[in-house]
């Protein structure tokens, strides 16, 4: 089965906010804070600016891929897809 790209986009939110330091910087790139994150985690918009903040910064989109078991291609293509 595969997952949607909801789903994907979300095990990548996870993933972001599995590090302090990474999901610091998240919360301070998107002007959000931890409660409208989680109030927000299931719109696409929301989602698909999680993509491009990994997207942004090579290292951190490499290691999310690896972590989904996907490529950054395909994590990148996520974002395509949650943008319509």
């Amino acid at each position: 089965m595969t997952e949607t790209a909801e789903t994907t986009a979300l095990r990548a939110l996870a993933w972001t906010i599995s590090d302090e330091a990474r999901a610091e910087r998240l919360l301070a790139l998107t002007g959000l804070d931890s409660d409208e994150l989680r109030a927000r985690a299931g719109e696409p918009a929301l989602l698909a600016a999680v993509i491009d903040f990994l997207c942004a910064h090579e290292p951190d989109l490499i290691a999310c891929a690896d972590a989904l078991g996907t490529t950054p291609a395909g994590l990148a293509a996520t974002g395509e897809r949650l943008r319509g």
